[in-house]
């Protein structure tokens, strides 16, 4: 009983605050080379509430900045579900980020589709909710496709990168839209979702993995590479093992 208890207030007390920084190089076909290089911060996951605190999220806020990357995108689940009384302090805790291209926001399975996406948008992030945006980099252009959690078939997720006038990077919250993203070759697919299983427990892994192809870091599916962050916040327990929070900063190589 000692082992699960004390492994227990480890996670409780010091490992869901340990914040870390991954730093990783995806090889993304479809990429030109003027693109080659770029970086991009992905923090996802916030799930501001009584146990993620606005020191969990500044930590989190002054690693991206300090990474200085190219762009920034938010994976959703800004708070936990859809509790209105953190909405505007999980905005205001992310009102410091910015990046050379912006930073841009999807939403989570836990966020409401009206008083999050305001509060995002009020603090100069931009929301995308089943919508794309075009970027000019380098003299290249870039596509941005966010889609909300439940934009699941293949033919929803169709219209929104329909008409795309450069390489396509797919922002969706549930990394179970790997299969879609392969279908319509896209090049590059970013998500968060699964908490990289939340409580990993040696030997056995994490429960989560059950659910989904991939609870973490890179994986790819025919033409389409995707990277999954282990997020920033915790659910249903304030618990984390063997499975820090992180901010992702991404390394973009034209394959």
């Amino acid at each position: 009983m000692a082992v699960p208890v004390g492994g227990a207030a480890y996670g409780f007390f010091y490992e869901r605050h340990s914040l870390s920084v991954t730093r990783e190089t995806l090889s993304v076909r479809g990429f030109p080379p003027g693109l080659d290089g770029l970086t991009i911060g992905l923090l996802t996951d916030i799930h501001r509430s009584e146990w993620v605190s606005d020191e969990d999220v500044s930590a989190a806020v002054d690693a991206l900045l300090n990474a200085r990357p190219d762009l920034i995108v938010l994976g959703g689940d800004y708070v936990t579900w859809g509790d209105r009384r953190f909405v505007s302090a999980s905005a205001e805790a992310l009102a410091r980020l910015t990046a050379p291209h912006g930073v841009f926001a999807i939403l989570g399975n836990h966020d409401d589709d009206r008083d999050m996406p305001a509060a995002l948008s009020a603090r100069g992030m931009q929301v995308l909710r089943d919508a794309r945006t075009r970027l000019r980099i380098r003299g290249e252009s870039l596509e941005l496709a966010g889609i909300r959690f439940w934009t699941r078939r293949t033919s929803d997720i169709a219209r929104v990168v329909r008409g795309a006038g450069g390489p396509v990077i797919l922002l969706a919250h549930d990394p179970r839209r790997l299969p879609q993203a392969a279908m319509l070759d896209i090049p590059l697919l970013l998500s968060g979702h699964t908490h990289g299983g939340q409580v990993v427990v040696p030997g056995v892994g994490a429960i989560a993995s059950q659910r989904f192809p991939v609870l973490s870091g890179v994986a790819s599916s025919g033409p389409t590479t995707m990277f999954v962050s282990r997020g920033l916040g915790t659910v249903w327990l304030p618990v984390r093992v063997n499975c820090p929070p992180e901010v992702a900063i991404l390394t973009v190589r034209a394959a």
